[in-house]
C-alpha cells in the first residue's frame, strides 16, 4: 500500500511498464476482457487514444446542448416529488449523459433494453460470483450477453448506414490501421460497457456529495448561485443554451467541485500487479503482488491540504502540489472521460441552483460504500421548482 505522491507516480507514471493493472476476474468477465483498462501496451494504447479523442474538449463541446437537455428533464422529474433517493437519480442521469456520450441519438428501444440490462449488470457486478440460477451474479452474467447482442445490433446499423458519427460507437465502428485491421464486434462492445461502468457509478457518487456539502454550507450555497446567477441572466433568463465558454468561466463551482473530488474520494486507491521483482527505496515487491497506490490517504493528509476534514473550495484557487490530487487516477490509466464528467456537473450545477432548491430529509451524517462512499442512504432529499422572483430576493437582496 503506498500513500505518498512519490510512490505513487512511481507505480502509475514514471515505472507504468513494471505494474499492469489487475481485477477480479470475475469483473473482467462481467465488462469484458477487451475493455480498456484491463490491458497495457500497444492495445492499451490504441483504444485509449479512441477514446479520448471521442471525449475531448472539442468533441464534448458540441455535446452540450443535449447534456443540458438531460440535466433539465431530470431535474424536473425530481422536482414535485415526496422524497427522492439522490443517489439514485444521479445515476440515471449519468447513465442518460453517458448513453449520448456514446451512441449520440439512441433509438428509444435500444435505449431502454440497454438501460434494463445495464441495471441487472450493476446489481450483480460486486456480489460474490457464484454462477448459480437465482443469484444476482447469475443474472448479471445472463443481462451481459444480453446486453452484447443489443449492442451487436446497434453495431451492425451502424456499420450499414455507413455514418461518419463523432460519437464513441463511431470512432470505435470505423477505426482502421495501416493494414486494414479493424475492431472485431466484442472488442467495441466490451469497451463501449466498460466506459459506462467507469462513468456511471463515479459521477452519479461525486454529485451527490456535491448537493450535499452545498446543502450543509448555505453560505457557500449563495454564492455558487451568484455566480451561476449571472450567467443565467445573460443567457436572456435562462432561454439561451448555455455556451462552452461559459463551462470554463465557473471558477467557485469548480473549484467546489474539486474539493467534492478530494473530500469524497470517490476512487479511493487502484490496484496495480508487479510484472517483476521491483525495488523502490530499497524494497523489494515482488513479482505478482498487488500494489495499492492509497489516493485517499494522499487527498487527507495534512501534509498536503490543511485541516483536510475541513470542506473548504478555495483551497483550489492554488493549484496543489504535483501528484498529490489524483481523483481520475494518474498516468495512462488515469480516466480518458474526466473532461465530460466535469462538463456534466458544471452544466447539472448551473440549472440545479438556478431552478431549484432541495432539502435534505433524515439523517444528515454517515457513510455508505456500495462500493463508492456515498451519504447515508442516497441522500434522500425533496426537490422544488424555483420562482425567477423568489431566486432573484435570494441570491441578490
Amino acid at each position: 500500500m503506498l500513500a505518498c505522491p512519490e510512490a505513487s507516480r512511481f507505480v502509475l507514471v514514471t515505472q507504468a511498464y513494471l505494474f499492469k493493472p489487475t481485477y477480479p476476474k470475475s469483473k473482467e468477465k462481467m465488462i469484458g476482457p477487451s475493455a480498456l483498462f484491463f490491458h497495457q501496451g500497444e492495445y492499451h494504447t490504441l483504444l485509449r487514444k479512441l477514446v479520448q479523442s471521442s471525449l475531448s474538449p472539442d468533441s464534448i463541446r458540441r455535446q452540450i446542448p443535449d447534456i443540458e437537455a438531460i440535466a433539465i428533464s431530470a431535474l424536473k422529474s425530481w422536482a414535485g416529488r415526496r422524497v427522492i433517493n439522490t443517489f439514485h437519480e444521479m445515476k440515471k442521469f449519468s447513465f442518460d449523459v453517458g448513453i449520448f456520450s456514446i451512441f449520440g441519438h439512441l433509438d428509444g428501444k435500444y435505449r431502454e433494453e440497454l438501460k434494463k440490462n445495464y441495471c441487472i449488470v450493476d446489481k450483480g457486478y460486486n456480489s460474490f460470483p457464484t454462477n448459480i440460477p437465482g443469484t444476482a451474479y447469475h443474472k448479471a452474467i445472463l443481462a451481459r450477453r444480453r446486453i452484447g447482442q443489443i449492442l451487436s445490433e446497434i453495431i451492425c446499423e451502424r456499420k450499414e448506414t455507413r455514418l461518419m458519427e463523432k460519437d464513441l460507437l463511431g470512432h470505435l465502428v470505423n477505426y482502421k490501421d495501416d493494414k486494414g485491421t479493424i475492431l472485431t464486434e466484442d472488442q467495441i462492445a466490451d469497451n463501449i460497457i466498460g466506459v459506462l461502468f467507469a462513468a456511471q457509478d463515479t459521477t452519479a457518487s461525486v454529485l451527490t456529495w456535491i448537493l450535499k456539502y452545498l446543502h450543509d454550507d448555505q453560505k457557500l450555497l449563495q454564492a455558487v448561485k451568484a455566480e451561476q446567477k449571472a450567467i443565467y441572466e445573460s443567457n436572456d433568463g435562462g432561454n439561451q443554451p448555455l455556451t462552452w465558454t461559459q463551462t470554463r468561466n465557473m471558477p467557485l463551482t469548480y473549484r467546489v467541485i474539486l474539493e467534492s473530488l478530494r473530500m469524497a474520494s470517490i476512487i479511493s486507491f487502484t490496484f496495480r500487479e508487479a510484472v517483476v521483482d521491483v525495488e523502490y527505496k530499497g524494497y523489494i515487491i515482488p513479482k505478482g503482488w498487488k500494489v495499492m497506490p492509497l489516493f485517499r490517504n494522499i487527498h487527507h493528509n495534512p501534509e498536503f491540504f490543511s485541516d483536510p476534514q475541513n470542506f473548504d473550495p478555495s483551497r483550489f484557487e492554488l493549484a496543489p502540489k504535483p501528484n498529490t490530487f489524483m481523483p481520475f487516477g494518474n498516468g495512462v490509466h488515469a480516466c480518458p472521460g474526466n473532461e465530460l464528467v466535469k462538463l456534466e456537473m458544471l452544466i447539472l450545477i448551473h440549472h440545479l441552483v438556478t431552478k431549484f432548491r432541495w432539502e435534505v430529509v433524515g439523517p444528515q451524517s454517515g457513510i455508505q460504500y456500495r462500493p463508492f462512499p456515498i451519504p447515508q442512504y442516497g441522500l434522500p432529499a425533496r426537490f422544488w421548482k424555483e420562482s425567477a422572483g423568489s431566486l432573484s430576493q435570494e441570491v441578490c437582496p
